[in-house]
């Protein structure tokens, strides 16, 4: 992503027409003419002439400019509410009262979801609130910056006391070592509302809906999602829409972390005006599934070029990829991405910064192609990009074989080994694997060379590194 940019928090991807429009008028006045949407479901869009304190002053809702990157916005699945399967006591008003609660800019990535819907990730948060079967209580999965791994908080948390417990840790987190200790200190400073977790949480595989175009919502009532493929969305046809939506009683719009936004509440009888609105403007509402799917960073042309070739290249050869979602990445070793399928562009090793090089890619994907298992596995690794579109359409094929036997077989007895593991090196700086079944060609190791048996003076083949930098780890073999 683009780090000049600067955004407006949209506080759970919840905001009204009213709002938005106040928001758009501030940005028109900055002469701008677009906005792009943000995976945490905000808004971002280059600063130009004017200044912060200049255009904050026209807004009539008091809306912030956050050019600081620590701060973040709040996601919640408040956009899957009422129009996608949901756990049954949690209601779209459950979000807003929860969200009120929330009186400060938080510097931890907080998610508040339902684990029963799939269009808002769950796990990719510092703090993830995921609601459990017992009326207004929550699981709390914990991942703070300076731990390696996720862990549950010991008890459910309690509706109302999310934003305190939040909170909380967020003055406290930078010098707590591991949950006990969190649990301890929390404890003894809140009195909370807390509650017996019964049963550990269990999140359902759930393919990838559809979340676009006109759709039913209930007997009376639509909802609507649009997508531009661009992530440019032109301020004027948007504030128009906010008008359609003041005019016609709809009370929120909703972001998704998909680049898109929905609204929900459609009368019947506003559906022509609103589908006559939509034609005149040359509106799109029925993309291919091919390309809805990806998250790609914010205003990066490389990143766009290349998704277009890769849909290209499924759309030619017929490859279905429903239920599959892509993420295209910068950052070679993140693991935050809420896909099914990672794409991970190379850094080129610091020796040849100064030359033009093409570039190579990765490719990862988690466990069962479902993101909520927190497990990645790596398909390929080092790949130039013309080999990308053959190694997507085995990993589509490979989805599509093992889908309902990953999702039906029995889990064997925990005493059995049924892993294979394989161990391997990485790379700690650029997160590149080596593995003495097929050695590093690049540095003429031969295959099958051991990690222990290269010369103290090897260095990654990618970034340079020593290899003393390199860490065991295991991978499980496909």
């Amino acid at each position: 992503m683009n780090d000049d940019l600067q955004r407006i928090l949209i506080k759970g991807g919840v905001t009204s027409p009213g709002e938005l429009k106040d928001i758009i008028a501030m940005l028109e006045a900055g002469g701008l003419k677009e906005v792009f949407f943000g995976s945490r479901q905000d808004l971002l869009f280059p600063l130009q002439n004017a200044k912060e304190e200049q255009l904050e002053q026209i807004s009539k809702f008091n809306t912030d400019i956050v050019s600081d990157r620590s701060y973040q916005n709040i996601v919640t699945s408040y956009v899957s509410a009422d129009i996608f399967d949901m756990t049954n006591w949690l209601k779209g008003s459950t979000y807003l009262y929860i969200l009120e609660g929330f009186d400060y800019l938080p510097k931890l990535k907080i998610n508040i979801t339902d684990p029963k819907q799939r269009l808002v990730p769950i796990f990719n948060g510092n703090l993830n609130f995921i609601a459990s079967e017992s009326e207004d209580y929550w699981y709390l999965n914990i991942k703070l910056p300076h731990w390696s791994k996720s862990v549950y908080y010991p008890v459910l948390i309690y509706s109302w006391d999310i934003h305190v417990v939040a909170k909380a840790i967020e003055e406290i987190y930078q010098d707590i070592a591991d949950i006990d200790e969190l649990f301890f200190i929390l404890n003894k400073r809140l009195d909370s509302n807390n509650r017996t977790i019964e049963k550990e949480l269990v999140v359902p595989y759930i393919k990838f809906p559809y979340y676009e175009g006109m759709n039913r919502m209930g007997l009376d009532q639509y909802w609507l999602g649009l997508y531009w493929r661009n992530n440019r969305y032109d301020l004027d046809f948007l504030k128009k829409l906010c008008g359609f939506c003041l005019d016609n009683s709809i009370g929120k719009i909703c972001i998704t972390p998909w680049k898109s936004f929905i609204i929900k509440g459609i009368k019947s009888s506003s559906r022509p005006e609103l589908e006559r609105f939509l034609g005149q403007k040359g509106i799109n509402i029925r993309h291919s599934q091919l390309e809805m799917n990806w998250h790609l960073p914010v205003d990066d042309t490389d990143a766009l070029e290349l998704k277009k070739f890769l849909v290209l290249s499924f759309d030619q050869n017929d490859i279905s990829t429903y239920g599959l979602t892509f993420g295209i990445s910068n950052e070679t070793g993140k693991r935050t991405h809420f896909s099914s399928v990672i794409i991970e562009k190379n850094t080129p090793p610091s020796i040849v910064k100064d030359f033009s090089i093409r570039p190579t890619y990765n490719v990862l994907h988690f466990k069962d192609f479902d993101p909520n298992t927190q497990v990645y596995k790596v398909y390929a690794q080092d790949v130039d990009k013309i080999e990308l579109p053959g190694l997507l359409m085995e990993l589509s094929k490979h989805y599509f074989d093992q889908l309902g036997r990953a999702l039906t077989k029995p889990e064997p007895p925990k005493t059995t080994n049924v892993d294979i593991l394989k161990e391997v090196y990485q790379c700690s700086s650029c997160f590149t694997v080596y593995d003495q079944t097929y050695g590093d060609e690049k540095s003429q190791i031969a295959a099958g060379t051991p990690f222990t048996d290269l010369a103290e003076d090897y260095c990654c083949s990618v970034c340079s590194a020593p290899k003393s930098g390199f860490e065991k780890l295991k991978l499980q073999i496909l």
